[in-house]
């Protein structure tokens, strides 16, 4: 079983092995808490949730850090503009730490309900500051920095590899800057370790240079090393991240310490609306509590939060997603299709006949488990992934008909829970796993609607009656009125 994994880097898709054996640090960009999450952030963090999920599932220990920041990411992504987090403050009339503290709970709130893993370590900028100050030191005492006007810079014409991991060279960089760059800069290039905070600026700390905060990229730098060491396994993130976001982490770790920063670097490619990129500076972002609500305009209905979940992974983490309802809608069906066939299944084994697993339904899950594996470990193929899902479910059901026996039904549960729950994350553990008396109380309230429909039809009433249906249909239970009268059944 080799994973192989595409390195940005490198740019090519090589064979993953720890630095440590059975060990692996992985660090993820996180989120810059000004706002809700949207489906470009979904889009990234259930990518990464399903590699930190497949490392675990192929025997690694994992330490996963995921960083918050909550100062320092300016307005232009650079060196100018406002702080992100003190405009929303300023819109809002709330201190900015509050407005950090508000957002970030709304993005876990968020990522829980997209059943992404919780990070192991979820550190804060704001947190880390003292560390920041001293590999601002560093970077100056080894002459790879330089102070301005209570601010500093990292000169990257001292550090020759600037650039390898986008490969951008010098001259791309210059267009890429804003023209209205800090005076204070010897190059325009230069970027931000330190900035010099203006009187109105909330957020400040003491440093030897004077009031100040840190820059957005040196946050990363000392929050993954400290976690992780130097080097550690792989650093995952945005592809818009790797120019200037990622190419000046290298600068400032290696140069401080003078080896490499990281082994593996994942780029996960971003989500379009109309193939035109989503983000909240172009105002055309789809929040995820629109989503969960169906609140947005450009809904028809509101989505389960799996859903979601599958509609990304029904795409490669390297390929852009382009929104749509119809694509949403599409893989609501396809997930509540999985949901049925695993609430199916678990009811059934409960009065499915004994017997051993026979060896052809043996052989079909091995297969289907070895094509997961193989789409898995080439470079998280989770379109491929899930579509042998859909073989599993087609699997289940045919065996359902023919009552298959109790063993055989529980070895097809497993290999759902081992693949689809903790590996693709989109079947919860409790699917199908209501009591008894709680499953004997839903049929009775269900049977109480049904004779309440009975009534309000031979009153005539089909305005009550096609209520009482609408209602029963989209809480998942069908009615099917035949000549011995209404049956029903679940979706």
């Amino acid at each position: 079983m080799t994973l192989k994994l595409y390195n940005s880097l490198m740019r090519t898709k090589d064979i993953f092995e720890p630095i440590n054996k059975g060990r692996v640090g992985v660090y993820v960009c996180g989120p810059t808490v000004y706002g809700h999450a949207h489906l470009g952030h979904a889009k990234s963090y259930v990518s990464f949730d399903v590699l930190i999920r497949y490392l675990r599932y192929l025997g690694y220990s994992v330490t996963y850090v995921q960083n918050i920041t909550d100062v320092g990411h300016l307005t232009d992504n650079a060196d100018e503009g406002e702080d992100k987090i003190e405009k929303e403050a300023k819109k809002e009339k709330k201190h900015p730490m509050a407005i950090a503290e508000y957002y970030t709970k709304s993005y876990f709130d968020d990522m829980d309900k997209l059943n992404c893993t919780r990070p192991d370590i979820s550190p804060r900028a704001t947190g880390h500051i003292t560390e920041q100050i001293d590999l601002v030191k560093k970077l100056l005492e080894k002459g790879y920095a330089y102070e301005a006007n209570g601010s500093v810079y990292f000169d990257i014409s001292k550090f020759k590899d600037y650039g390898k991991l986008s490969g951008r060279n010098v001259e791309e960089m210059r267009t890429a800057v804003c023209a209205n760059v800090s005076s204070d800069k010897r190059n325009p290039v230069d970027f931000a370790l330190w900035k010099k905070a203006e009187k109105n600026h909330i957020m400040q700390w003491p440093s030897p240079w004077g009031m100040g905060y840190p820059g957005w990229h040196l946050e990363c730098s000392v929050m993954s090393t400290k976690y992780l060491g130097q080097p550690f396994d792989i650093h995952g993130g945005g592809l818009e991240n790797q120019f200037p976001h990622h190419d000046c982490e290298i600068a400032q770790a290696e140069a401080a310490n003078q080896k490499q920063f990281v082994k593996f670097w994942l780029h996960n490619n971003m989500v379009t609306v109309e193939g035109q990129k989503m983000g909240k500076s172009l105002n055309n972002f789809i929040n995820l509590k629109q989503l969960f609500s169906g609140s947005h305009q450009k809904l028809t209905r509101k989505y389960s939060p799996l859903a979601v979940r599958q509609l990304i992974l029904n795409s490669h983490y390297r390929s852009p997603l382009d929104f749509s309802d119809a694509a949403l809608y599409a893989a609501q069906s396809g997930y509540e299709k999985i949901n049925d066939i695993v609430k199916n299944l678990r009811k059934q084994i409960k009065t499915a006949p004994e017997g051993d697993i026979d060896k052809e339904t043996n052989k079909k899950l091995e297969e289907i488990k070895n094509k997961f594996e193989d789409a898995m470990n080439n470079d998280l193929n989770t379109a491929i992934a899930l579509s042998t899902i859909f073989d599993l479910t087609r699997l289940t059901a045919k065996l359902l008909k023919e009552n298959a026996a109790q063993n055989t039904l529980k070895e097809v549960d497993d290999l759902f829970t081992r693949l689809a729950s903790n590996v693709l994350g989109i079947i919860k553990e409790d699917y199908g796993q209501t009591s008894d008396a709680d499953e004997k109380i839903l049929n009775d309230v269900i049977e109480i609607l049904v004779e309440q429909r009975k009534i309000a039809r031979k009153q005539n009433d089909f305005k009550t009656a096609d209520n009482i249906r609408n209602k029963l249909s989209r809480a998942g239970i069908i009615l099917e009125d035949k000549p011995d009268g209404t049956k029903w059944r679940k979706k």
